[in-house]
């Protein structure tokens, strides 16, 4: 069997070492600002990759991160368990919940939040593209993404600042996440519609109805076993809890099989698990190892992607972000004046679905490594991503007192 040098393996662990040391120390600095951790997480990639270390001392630069030819293959295992593993918890900690109180504001919201912002970026498509498209050179998933970044709301980010400011479970929280939640799975079928295209699969009315449908039956799979464990008081034990991850894994190879690329899939695999496996304490040692180690370094490794002194406009960065702030705002704006919301939580709700964090980072890494997308596209997302959560983040603690939700 094949294996690496001793020379080979301390480098790997070095250069693991600078990454996860990197995000931990910029997301303390971040927590400590009162912003999303996540920002100081890619900052720290930033700061080791192109725009600073890999520019002033681009020789260490490549001794560490590129010293032999398989380094990028395997540092690249760490970037997809880090991405599966945040997708696979977003979708464990995942709850829609739409009652006959909220429905209509709910429908409001996601309207605003989401089909408005989609509808209004189609005439900008065409003042971004040939800056931004990817090798690929797919205008059609090059348009769906564009769409989706104008819409996409973070999950993970907004429940980070609601546990902080000790808002979560009230009414402005719920029905921020019940509609980002449903919002999400919208975008995230459509990015896996974009993924298809640029590998060569024909983009049917069929293949969407299968994408959707099956999404479908799985969150009601997943509400039913849900339902029926609690009705019959059936009880998981720690020994079957492996049991419950392998009907899971089967879940993940049977929507691979059906070309729903593995971002996607470790989605509804958690969301599937969170019935399978009810005792939060399993499943919280998962998230507390990869939110540790797998999931700083994923962020580190999207940050040190981005140089910001090479192939890179911030003209075309500040009317991107301008725009795309402006449709989310404006199209949650338009529809939250049928509300009898005050004026303080309309605003907030433009702003707070603003914040694209994690989603938006992993539409920016996915969009990118299938080629839809280029470089210059691909920081522009993660800038973009990293500013509008820590506005959403400050407005939140700003105004939080004045919310008549």
């Amino acid at each position: 069997m094949a294996t690496l040098s001793n020379n080979e393996i301390f480098t790997t662990l070095i250069a693991l070492f600078l990454l996860l040391f990197s995000s931990f120390i910029c997301g303390k600095l971040c927590e400590l600002i009162k912003m999303p951790k996540v920002v100081g997480e890619i900052t720290g990639g930033i700061l080791l990759g192109g725009t600073l270390f890999g520019h002033f001392f681009p020789d260490t630069f490549q001794s560490i991160f590129n010293a032999f030819p398989e380094e990028q293959k395997l540092l690249n295992i760490f970037y997809q368990l880090g991405l599966i593993f945040l997708m696979f918890i977003s979708g464990y900690n995942t709850t829609v919940d739409i009652n006959r109180k909220n429905i209509r504001n709910s429908a409001l919201l996601f309207t605003g939040a989401t089909i408005i912002p989609f509808l209004l970026g189609i005439p900008f498509i065409n003042l971004f593209k040939s800056h931004y498209i990817g090798e690929a050179n797919n205008s059609t998933a090059f348009a769906i993404v564009f769409l989706i970044a104008a819409a996409v709301t973070s999950i993970p980010v907004i429940s980070k600042i609601f546990f902080d400011l000790n808002m979560m479970d009230t009414k402005f929280s719920n029905m921020i996440l019940t509609v980002s939640t449903i919002q999400d799975l919208c975008l995230w079928i459509a990015l896996n519609m974009a993924v298809l295209l640029v590998q060569g699969q024909q983009l049917t009315f069929w293949s969407f109805i299968i994408t959707s449908v099956t999404t479908i039956a799985l969150l009601g799979l997943a509400t039913l076993i849900d339902f029926l464990f609690k009705k019959y008081k059936v009880s998981i034990k720690k020994e079957q809890i492996p049991i419950a991850l392998l009907i899971v894994l089967g879940v993940v190879i049977l929507l691979i099989k059906l070309h729903i690329n593995i971002m996607y899939s470790a989605f509804i695999a958690g969301y599937l698990a969170k019935a399978l496996i009810p005792q939060k304490e399993s499943v919280e040692k998962i998230k507390d190892f990869s939110f540790a180690f797998f999931i700083p370094i994923y962020f580190a490794l999207v940050g040190i992607q981005i140089n910001l002194l090479n192939n890179f406009s911030f003209g075309r960065f500040l009317l991107y972000f301008i725009i795309a702030f402006g449709l989310e705002f404006v199209g949650t704006m338009a529809t939250m004046i049928f509300t009898k919301y005050n004026k303080i939580t309309k605003l907030t709700f433009g702003i707070t679905m603003n914040a694209r964090g994690g989603p938006g980072i992993v539409l920016a890494t996915t969009a990118y490594s299938y080629g839809i997308i280029n470089s210059e596209f691909f920081a522009v997302l993660i800038l973009v991503t990293m500013i509008s959560s820590a506005i959403a983040g400050y407005w939140i603690r700003t105004f939080k007192e004045q919310l008549n939700v």
